[in-house]
């Protein structure tokens, strides 16, 4: 089997599930190194997987690289995917796609001129759990799907992230950081979006952090981080989100997609595997669904993986830009239709494969 030779921009906490999968189990891989603007980080990655360490330009310039995956905080999600895609690079990122739709479109529309491909995480809905959900409301069993609903509710991240700041900056919040694996769930399942409205506000405009090693230290919150959203289909169906990072609890389900003839109850979307449960409308309680999908486990990187076949067949890959511009055109719309008191009616849109 080809590999594809892959490059990793970025070391910081998510990078280690990546460097493990890419490096020992999706065979089509092969991680040539990484970088970081720490330059230390990278040297530490690299002896822990066996890889070669990089300045962030040598490994973008690497002859031998086709894909370069950026995991850079989201403020540098723009610059380093601009930079690889200019260098002949496919390009694959963590979420969100950029800051802003301006940038994002940039994104997508150098890639096309290039003739590159471009897309990114989420990829959990490629995992067995959510794969299972689209084959059985493909197959009808909940029957035509009429609503949806997607909780993701917390307390914010300062009791445990080592460096939580940037969680309450631009790029931030629970819609930009947790709404991306709630919405790609929602596509992949009901299609595109075509109009939103949305409540949004910041419940505490501070955070006190208390987690090690910047306990005590004050984050002031510039982004809204308790965000109610409406969401309705092209298909018709009716969706409910609400992401936030205020609440101290809740007994929410994660999410539901509610059909004609049935509910399905879809696993956390932040996951590859289930539960996946199903009640029709002659059951009188949930039952579970066996999954009998590839991918259960955490195999963050599978996008990238199916990129690089993408690139080795000649097709389209299922994590690309039409959908991760998509997520990013509704996460701006609901702030947008809190701030003006409208709907929103989106442009873009994303083709179920």
């Amino acid at each position: 089997m080809r590999k594809i030779k892959i490059g990793i921009v970025g070391c910081g906490n998510i990078s280690d599930i990546y460097l493990k999968n890419c490096t020992e189990i999706f065979d089509n891989l092969e991680v040539v190194g990484c970088a970081d603007l720490i330059i230390e980080r990278a040297r530490e990655k690299a002896e822990k997987y066996n890889i070669k360490a990089y300045s962030v330009q040598e490994l973008i310039n690497h002859e031998d690289i086709e894909i370069i995956v950026n995991l850079t905080i989201p403020k540098a999600h723009k610059e380093v995917s601009m930079a690889a895609l200019e260098a002949g690079k496919h390009t694959y990122m963590e979420k969100p796609l950029s800051l802003t739709r301006e940038d994002g479109k940039a994104l997508i529309n150098k890639a096309k001129e290039k003739g590159l491909k471009i897309g990114g995480a989420p990829d959990t809905f490629l995992g067995g759990g959510i794969q299972t959900c689209i084959e059985l409301i493909n197959n009808g069993e909940i029957g035509t799907p009429i609503g949806a609903t997607a909780f993701m509710t917390c307390h914010g991240h300062e009791s445990w992230h080592p460096d939580p700041e940037f969680y309450y900056k631009i790029g931030g919040g629970p819609m930009f950081d947790m709404g991306p694996y709630y919405l790609t769930a929602l596509i992949t399942m009901l299609g595109s979006v075509k109009r939103v409205s949305g409540s949004t506000k910041i419940s505490f405009p501070e955070r006190i952090i208390t987690s090690e090693p910047k306990k005590g230290e004050i984050i002031k919150v510039d982004v809204p981080t308790h965000i109610s959203g409406l969401l309705d289909f092209e298909n018709g169906a009716v969706g409910t989100i609400i992401t936030s990072f205020d609440v101290w609890g809740s007994n929410l389900p994660i999410i539901e997609i509610y059909g004609t003839e049935g509910t399905l109850s879809v696993p956390d979307p932040n996951t590859f595997s289930g539960p996946v449960n199903i009640k029709k409308s002659y059951d009188k309680e949930f039952h579970e669904v066996v999954i009998n999908k590839k991918y259960t486990d955490n195999s963050r990187g599978l996008g990238i993986s199916d990129m690089a076949n993408s690139i080795i067949n000649n097709h389209e890959h299922r994590a690309n830009g039409d959908l991760i511009y998509h997520v990013l055109d509704i996460m701006h719309a609901f702030h947008d239709s809190s701030s003006t008191s409208k709907h929103i009616t989106l442009q873009s849109s994303y083709k179920i494969r």
